[in-house]
């Protein structure tokens, strides 16, 4: 179902400046709350380290670029969370990532945390390609990994979950030897939908963004013929492009007659919100749990 043509891009009639602001998270934070929450990110994540149970794993023979999973147990399928870290592209990787999966295998849950090469090494084409290639990857080694692969959830964090709502798009998976619809329902937390606005700001000073990109790769532009159920979770105080591309991609997916809701975290600014996967007692993590029961089962799912 490709939207590609559209001519209501998002956030279109919008100046410069304004822009340049809504899509600038580190200014939407003081230096203390940024250095506070990333920090919590790697020390979560090496914390996490004693639930691993394969890490470094090959998953792309053309990039090499590798995924690590925690909290299987022998003799189970679990489901798992596909966390994508952020970065605006060119930050962060799967040892800043992995925080989230005590609590999570504490539920009964694993999770899968892959790295992929950074902007601007690569362009986004290639970066997508790779996640699309994790997904391939645990999908078709679930079993050997201690995972159901028709209980794959997908999430990610600002640009981590841009790419996990490339991962929702249609139209890739069977030339990855998938089937139509691997993922059995989404989580991205302050994602990005729809990349035009992003080309017309500072992150296109790494990405470069191309025309085919733009449509081809955001993925309120390539809505899939059967669409999961998903929750778009940002931070309320979040800055204010954030807000509108998940507003936007609810529309959309809804519009559609796919399941989906908004979920704004009190309290909660770009860069913590993520950290609430970490914490049970939180409504976010509630959230993720909910979706996770959801998919224990779906009539008429596709998934072989």
């Amino acid at each position: 179902m490709s939207l590609s043509g559209f001519d209501t891009a998002l956030d279109v009639q919008l100046d410069q400046a304004t822009v340049d602001r809504d899509y600038f998270a580190r200014g939407s934070v003081s230096d203390d709350a940024f250095a506070s929450a990333t920090a919590r990110y790697a020390t979560g994540t090496a914390a996490a380290q004693v639930f691993a149970t394969a890490l470094d794993q090959p998953y792309d023979l053309g990039s090499g670029e590798r995924i690590d999973i925690y909290g299987t147990v022998p003799g189970q399928l679990r489901p798992v969370i596909l966390f994508i870290h952020g970065g605006y592209w060119r930050a962060l990787g799967r040892k800043d990532s992995g925080f989230m999966a005590p609590a999570l295998a504490e539920a009964g849950i694993a999770t899968a945390v892959p790295d992929y090469t950074l902007a601007p090494a690569v362009n986004l084409t290639e970066i997508v390609r790779q996640m699309r290639a994790a997904l391939a990857w645990l999908w078709t080694n679930a079993a050997r990994q201690g995972i159901d692969r028709n209980r794959i959830i997908v999430s990610g964090s600002s640009a981590g979950g841009h790419l996990a709502g490339t991962l929702l798009s249609g139209g890739w998976q069977a030339a990855m030897g998938l089937p139509e619809t691997p993922v059995a329902a989404a989580l991205p937390i302050s994602g990005l939908f729809d990349l035009a606005p992003i080309a017309r700001t500072y992150p296109d000073a790494w990405m470069q963004f191309t025309e085919d990109e733009i449509a081809l790769l955001s993925p309120l532009r390539q809505l899939p013929a059967r669409g999961c159920p998903i929750c778009l979770a940002l931070g309320a105080n979040e800055a204010a492009g954030f807000a509108r591309q998940s507003a936007a991609y609810d529309t959309a997916w809804r519009a559609a007659g796919f399941s989906s809701e908004v979920f704004a975290v009190p309290g909660r600014h770009h860069f913590d919100v993520v950290l609430d996967l970490a914490d049970p007692s939180t409504a976010l993590f509630g959230k993720l749990v909910a979706l996770v029961e959801s998919t224990a089962d779906q009539p008429g799912r596709i998934t072989s």
